[in-house]
């Protein structure tokens, strides 16, 4: 199989057709080999437009969400991201490749080893993304402050501890889905010492073992 061709295809057929248009968020998604982020049994499957199962109630969520959760983040290069939940790196990556100092925060080791193949074929900068293994909720307090925070999955609330670790005006980007609710991409900003939050687009998700109403939200 001809995967860059396949991911032009994934890029025009999913990404392009769905309001991303941030042509740096096309690029990597061309560039970046994202069949290389899943078990190999499994990357035929990699580029469809669905959620592909990683095992242990974790996904890779589907390239059109990743891509217009980034797009709602409005990356802009030389900025300081963190993402939580990255599992095997993919939108870690993907931000890399967008010229962003990235630290990437996994709770699962096994899960996290997926990528190690994949980022060290999609020609990062060097530097440009460090990988740690933790509890996603709690953020990564050594690395902050932060521009921008992105959670690759769905929760059911904003996570406070994170929040705490963004610069002044920075945003923290995740897909939220309250019990009873359908779900829907979220921006949470920190502004003069105060946290708003918006909600942007709708998109169900699979909800991130980690971030289980047991761990504690703050946040309405």
């Amino acid at each position: 199989m001809d995967y860059a061709e396949a991911r032009r295809r994934m890029v025009d057929g999913q990404i392009k057709p769905n309001r991303v248009t941030d042509p740096r968020i096309m690029e990597a998604m061309r560039d970046v080999p994202r069949e290389l982020f899943v078990p190999e049994g499994r990357r035929a499957r990699a580029l469809s437009d669905e959620d592909l199962s990683l095992g242990g109630g974790r996904v890779l969520i589907q390239p059109m969400a990743i891509a217009r959760l980034i797009q709602l983040a409005a990356a802009r290069p030389g900025e300081r991201a963190l993402v939580l939940a990255a599992g095997p790196g993919y939108g870690a990556a993907l931000l890399a490749h967008m010229g962003l100092q990235v630290t990437a925060v996994e709770d699962d080791a096994e899960l996290a080893g997926l990528g190690e193949v994949a980022i060290a074929a999609a020609g990062l900068p060097p530097g440009s993304l460090r990988r740690h293994t933790g509890p996603s909720p709690q953020g990564w307090a050594e690395g902050a402050p932060y521009d921008l925070i992105l959670v690759e999955g769905t929760v059911p609330e904003v996570p406070s501890a994170p929040m705490e670790q963004l610069s002044m005006g920075g945003r923290l980007v995740a897909l939220r889905r309250r019990a009873g609710e359908v779900g829907s991409a979220v921006t949470a900003r920190r502004l003069d010492g105060a946290v708003s939050v918006v909600a942007g687009f709708n998109m169900q998700g699979t909800l991130l073992p980690a971030f289980a109403p047991r761990q504690g939200f703050a946040l309405a």
